[in-house]
Parts: C-alpha cells; sequence; structure tokens
C-alpha cells in the first residue's frame, strides 16, 4: 500500500511493516508468543518482496544466522520471546563487542503477567549486560515507526539494537499510518578482520570492550533525540513512563481530568538514558511517580541519577508499592497509584469489590489432541506395571503437551525450560533413582533444546524413557514449521529430517515409533520401555496436530456416535479422558459435540463399548 494509507494493523504486524520499510534483508526467529506473528507476517509475502524470511531450530542460531548477515553489510532482523534472549545469551554478548556493518535489530517480546511465558521476565537487563541499545514502543504506530529508527540507530553506532516489547503493544490492533519502501541493494561482504571477530585473544576482548563503551557515549547523543520519547504537559509534579505504560497513564489522567496538572514524560530510549532531558525533568519537578511494568528498572536508575545531580526530589514508584511489582498493569491500577500519589482517597468505586467467582477456564487440549492419547496410554502403562502415580516421575517441557498438567490427566510433574525434560530425567537417574523415569518432549523442542541432553543420556547409558511428541509441527504458538517437516515459513519445500533417524544417530538403540490413536499398540510398547533397563529408550508418538489435520480435511466429518442402550452413564469417557468434545447432560449421559474430529480414543476408553466411530 502507499506511503500515507491508514491501516488497521496487530502490533506485531506493524513491526513487520516497519522492517518491510526499513529495506531489511534477513529476517530470523524461533517460535514464542507474543512474537511469532512478525516472521509469520513476512514470510507470506517474503519471496515478492525479495526478503529472505526464515524459523530457525532455536533462538541462537537465529541470532547468529542474522549476526552473519548483518556482519556483511545487509539489514536483519531477529525476533524472539523473552527466555529466547536467554538462549541467544552468549552470541549477544560476543556480539556487542564484535558489532555489525548493516544494521541489526533484536526484537525481545517480554509478557508481563504472564500470558504464556513461564516467569515475568523483565528483558531491560539484557541493555545494561549487554551495554548495547534499547528501544521501547508503546503502541503499534511506535513499532513500526520505532523499528525503521533502530536500524538507522544500528548503522550509526555499528551496533545490534534491542528492540524490547511486551505483550499488549504485540498484540494491540490499532491504525498505522505506512512510510515509504526503502530498497537497498547490498551484496553480501564479510570483512576479514581478526581482532574483530575473533574472541580467542583476551588482549583483543580488552580492546573491543574499550571500543564498545565508546560506541555507549555516542549512543546518549542519540537517546535524547529518540523519536519515541515524548513530553506531555507542564505541570510540576510528573510521571515516567515506558512502553505501553504511557497508554494507560494518559487515559487515567484524561479521565480525572488532571493531565494539565501533570508533566509525563515518555522515555522511548531505555538504555542508554536520555540524560540531558531527564536532567532538565528532574530541576522542573517537584515530586516523581515512575509507572513501569515488572522491576523497577527506570525507577532505580531515576532515584540515581536524582542523586547524582543533587536534586532532592520525591521519587516514587516500585520501592515504596505504589506500583506493585508482579503482573501487568491496567488503567485501574495506575489509577490508584496517581491518586495515592496526589495524597488522595481511592474512590468508593474504585473499592467495592463484587463478590463474583467465575469458573477458572484453563486452557484444554484441543479436541483429538494426539498427546491427550499419548499420555493416556502412558499413564495405563504404569498402572498396569503396579506402580503407583507418584512412582514414575514424568518430566515434561514447553508446548502443547504440558497442558496434560491439567485433570484428568495431571501427567507431568515439571515443565522447567525448553529442553529441561531429558535434562531432568537424566538428572534424576544420576542422582540414584531407582524406579522409572520419563521425559516428554514435543517435536519442535527435542530439536530446540533436547538433543544434548539425549546425547549424554546415551554417553551415560542412563535407563531413562523419552518420549518426542511429534505433531509435525510448532503447534502452541501458532504451527510454525521446524527441522522436522517438510516445508519453510514461506510454504516452498524444505529437507525433512527423520527425528527417528536422528535419534539413532545419537546412539539410541531402543527406539519405536507408535500412533498414539492405536491405544493398546501404545500402551504395549510404553510398558516394553517402563521394563527397560539398557540405557534410554525413544518412544516417537507421531500423529499430526488434530487442527491441521481438520483444516486439511475440510468439510469431511469423522465422528463418533454412542449407544444409549449400552451407555451406563459412568462417566468414564470424561473422567479419565477430558475431551472437551464430550458433554454431560444429568438426563440423557454424555453428549458428542460437533467440535469432534473423529479421533476414536474414547471407544477405547468406554468399558461396555458404547462409543463407536462413524
Amino acid at each position: 500500500m502507499e506511503a500515507g494509507s491508514k491501516v488497521l494493523l496487530m502490533g506485531n504486524e506493524a513491526i513487520a511493516r516497519g522492517a518491510i520499510e526499513a529495506g531489511v534483508h534477513v529476517v530470523t526467529g524461533y517460535p514464542g508468543t507474543p512474537s511469532s506473528e512478525v516472521i509469520m507476517a513476512l514470510s507470506q509475502v517474503s519471496r515478492e518482496i525479495g526478503m529472505n524470511v526464515e524459523w530457525f531450530a532455536n533462538e541462537k542460531v537465529a541470532f547468529e544466522v542474522a549476526l552473519a548477515a548483518s556482519s556483511a553489510g545487509l539489514r536483519s532482523l531477529v525476533t524472539m520471546k523473552a527466555p529466547g534472549v536467554n538462549v541467544a545469551a552468549d552470541a549477544l554478548m560476543s556480539a556487542a563487542y564484535c558489532g555489525v556493518n548493516g544494521g541489526m535489530v533484536v526484537l525481545v517480546a517480554d509478557d508481563p503477567g504472564p500470558h504464556t511465558t513461564q516467569t515475568e521476565q523483565d528483558s531491560r537487563f539484557y541493555a545494561l549486560m549487554t551495554n548495547l541499545p534499547m528501544i521501547e514502543p508503546s503502541n503499534p504506530q511506535e513499532a513500526k515507526d520505532g523499528i525503521i529508527w533502530a536500524f538507522d540507530l544500528s548503522e550509526k553506532l555499528n551496533l545490534p539494537v534491542l528492540f524490547r516489547t511486551t505483550t499488549r503493544v504485540n498484540h494491540t490492533s490499532s491504525d498505522v499510518v505506512l512510510g515509504e519502501i526503502k530498497r537497498y541493494d547490498r551484496k553480501p561482504k564479510f570483512p576479514r578482520d581478526l581482532p574483530r571477530y575473533v574472541r580467542a585473544s583476551m588482549t583483543w576482548n580488552l580492546k573491543r570492550h574499550v571500543w564498545l563503551d565508546e560506541k555507549v557515549v555516542l549512543a546518549e547523543q542519540y537517546a535524547d533525540v529518540c523519536p519515541l520519547n515524548k513530553k506531555i504537559g507542564d505541570g510540576n509534579i510528573s510521571i515516567i513512563t515506558s512502553g505501553v505504560s504511557f497508554s494507560y497513564v494518559l487515559e487515567c489522567l484524561r479521565n480525572l481530568d488532571m493531565l494539565k496538572k501533570f508533566s509525563v514524560y515518555k522515555i522511548g530510549m531505555l538504555h542508554p538514558l536520555p540524560l540531558r532531558m531527564l536532567r532538565e525533568f528532574l530541576y522542573s519537578s517537584s515530586k516523581i511517580l515512575v509507572v513501569e511494568e515488572l522491576e523497577p528498572f527506570l525507577e532505580s536508575r531515576i532515584r540515581a541519577l536524582a542523586n547524582f545531580y543533587n536534586v532532592n526530589i520525591e521519587v516514587h514508584g516500585k520501592y515504596d508499592k505504589f506500583i506493585p511489582r508482579e503482573g501487568e498493569l491496567n488503567p485501574s491500577i495506575i489509577k490508584n497509584a496517581i491518586l495515592r500519589f496526589l495524597n488522595k482517597p481511592v474512590s468508593l468505586k474504585e473499592q467495592v469489590k463484587v463478590n463474583v467467582h467465575p469458573p477458572s477456564r484453563p486452557p484444554p487440549m484441543c479436541p483429538g489432541c494426539p498427546h491427550r492419547a499419548t499420555y493416556y496410554a502412558l499413564l495405563s502403562a504404569i498402572t498396569s506395571l503396579g506402580y503407583k502415580r507418584e512412582d514414575v516421575p514424568i518430566m515434561g517441557d514447553i508446548g502443547c503437551y504440558a497442558l496434560s498438567l491439567l485433570p484428568p490427566l495431571e501427567a507431568i510433574w515439571t515443565e522447567h525450560c525448553m529442553g529441561a525434560s531429558i535434562s531432568m530425567a537424566l538428572g534424576l537417574k544420576f542422582a540414584g533413582y531407582d524406579k522409572p523415569v520419563v521425559a516428554t518432549i514435543g517435536d519442535s523442542t527435542f530439536f530446540h533444546a533436547g538433543m544434548p541432553a539425549l546425547t549424554d543420556a546415551v554417553h551415560f547409558n542412563s535407563n531413562i524413557i523419552v518420549v518426542i511428541l511429534d505433531n509435525r509441527i510448532t503447534a502452541m504458538t501458532g504451527h510454525q514449521p521446524h527441522p522436522g517437516v517438510s516445508f519453510r515459513a514461506d510454504g516452498s519445500p524444505a529437507v525433512e529430517i527423520d527425528i527417528a533417524k536422528l535419534v539413532e544417530g545419537l546412539g539410541v538403540k531402543n527406539i519405536r515409533i507408535i500412533d498414539p490413536y492405536d491405544i493398546p499398540h501404545s500402551i504395549e510398547v510404553f510398558k516394553e520401555a517402563l521394563r527397560n533397563r539398557d540405557g534410554p529408550f525413544v518412544i516417537i508418538s507421531k500423529r499430526e496436530c488434530a487442527l491441521l489435520a481438520k483444516r486439511r480435511s475440510g468439510v469431511k466429518k469423522r465422528m463418533v456416535s454412542i449407544d444409549r442402550d449400552k451407555c451406563i452413564k459412568c462417566k468414564s469417557c470424561i473422567t479419565k479422558l477430558g475431551c472437551p468434545s464430550i458433554l454431560w447432560d444429568e438426563n440423557v449421559g454424555p453428549i458428542i459435540s460437533n467440535t469432534c474430529v473423529g479421533c476414536g480414543v474414547c471407544v477405547y476408553v468406554c468399558p461396555v463399548n458404547a462409543i463407536e466411530v462413524v
């Protein structure tokens, strides 16, 4: 669309558009909510606009691919969610020393709440640790415009630039005014510069550290002119904020009719800070409220700056509990903080607590999810061999299958981080645990972080059971491809890595492939694995994600029916399986909803053969 057009875009789509306008050549990443839609959007048009866009096995690989492209003079963007930057951290630290030649932006999406992440990680501290510039937008328009400025800044400083977002910016939709699309006709050329790119020399490393510190001094000049910095109002009572919190602050001040009473300063560049503007702000304010999500990142530095500049000023925020340190902020929380900041009581309306307790609605596995069948078969095998449920630890991992923690399965015991299921199973055996230990891990997660631990399990001949839940896609984050499928991000062909052959290549002797819908056979294979005492036993539970399978089948329906004459209303189909397609009616008994995909697992579960596939 032409420059000047106004389009409704999600924040991630706005970032994708910004990458297009910035003339980016290479985009890499690993799927992770809330960042996934950037690459999903770009992959649809990548071939048309001549942009290389792809998912990679993990964030470290994705980062290093993008780093190489930018080192060769091209512009690159790498995307990841908050825990992903931990995986890429080793490469990120060294990238700060070598720098880049073409612009490189690292999109890191944090998840206050959290909504879909194991921790409320605050990735802003990576800016301090790496000494790399960090920018944070407040809305989709700023996300698009800010990422373009970030690429320009990256090339001025010859440094990667961190672009930090949060869930509400990534997934909020609003009108975005489009800009001109740039095109850079660059050919990759990697310079041979050993002191810059080789970290084996400690003398060179020290010199590169000095180089980096000089770049930070230069970056301070750009911090004050960052287009995402904003100052609103001329009051002597001040609020300093950043990101989506800025939108909440403005909404609250407008609703309270106090906008003219305050000066609101939004910081768009988090590191290095815009010191000149902050110094002026400190001198002109009588007291300051710092509004930010997660850790007191800005507040700590504002307090330090006030002390450094000898400004005797009240600073309130998280340290004195004006703003909560945990969870996501919202206008109600900020309104209460502003009223307290002004020494005004919270209104009665705000104090009213409605005595309503809606039922919990945790996300279930989808109808026909092959993971449900896998865990059912595994649990059945454990009990059929005489073990108690508490005898056999089942280590979980990151993915859809983590939903097996919910009733009625309640299967997994842990969900730590990517790939930890195999490592923790290995650790229990390493510590001398004398009963079977099971690790369950998804196909994409296995490629991401599971292989090193399995390699060690083979090396130590550890008697662990590893169940690779191969549903042929990275399902939890929106069905992105991984090395185990035959297509790329844009749908073009790719070489499919055979997981069974890969596992065999790692040295595993005991490998079985099961179809989880075949419950009797699956139970027998799991029983064989539980009896095994000859090193690692790998079971690949292979069945396409039910959602993808249903989309491929189109209007064709394969459902199950219930013979009411045989049904004894024992509820086994519900209490043992937990499929959301089976509902309960007190008069009729179980009812099959139209969401059923006809997987037939409930046929096996029914003790009186009252269910059949039609």
